[in-house]
């Protein structure tokens, strides 16, 4: 049961953005540039970012519901979605681009503390191939996505227990992205 009067079968964020839709409006938006907006990262990789740290942070909601767009960003196989739970378990030996594991190497370390970043991770990501913008998203995607989970789990939002609930949900966020309204959102679960 949720800390505060959150509308009933709203699972996880959406509950809550139902709650406070003009607190929501600029967190869906912030999600939408981070992980479906231009970027020389694709979208699987953004969201296989915000997958692990959710995963590192224990939110249950955040971590399979983004581990589903990462799978569905990259086919939606069986396959992809074994894949995802690999790098979850483990990202420093995970069977991705050096670039990429030096990136969930600094999103690791920003989910720990921003001060954790040091100068060699930086230059390591630089190293494999990451540009400026690369690692400031990467940052960014790690920061608000240890925001996105503290407030999921804070309220205590309601989470369907099957992690079978989660593939619908990343296939719309992966398809239909993040600007859409709770109302809309709710609309698309009916």
């Amino acid at each position: 049961m949720a800390h505060i009067a959150l509308e009933e079968g709203m699972p996880g964020i959406t509950g809550a953005f139902a709650f406070r839709p003009e607190t929501a409006k600029p967190m869906r938006e912030l999600a939408e540039i981070l992980l479906r907006g231009p970027n020389t990262l694709t979208s699987a990789e953004r969201e296989t970012i915000a997958a692990v740290v959710s995963h590192g942070n224990e939110c249950r909601f955040c971590q399979l519901s983004h581990s589903a767009a990462a799978a569905e960003h990259r086919g939606g196989r069986e396959a992809d979605y074994a894949w995802i739970e690999a790098v979850k378990a483990n990202p420093a030996g995970a069977d991705v681009s050096p670039k990429l594991r030096a990136l969930l190497q600094i999103a690791g370390k920003v989910r720990e503390g921003g001060k954790q970043v040091t100068a060699a991770d930086i230059e390591a990501a630089r190293e494999r191939g990451a540009t400026d913008v690369e690692i400031h998203d990467t940052v960014l995607i790690a920061a608000a996505f240890s925001m996105y989970n503290r407030y999921v789990d804070g309220l205590a939002t309601w989470q369907p227990e099957d992690a079978a609930s989660y593939r619908p949900m990343g296939k719309r966020m992966a398809h239909e992205g993040y600007a859409r309204s709770s109302a809309e959102a709710v609309g698309a679960r009916s």
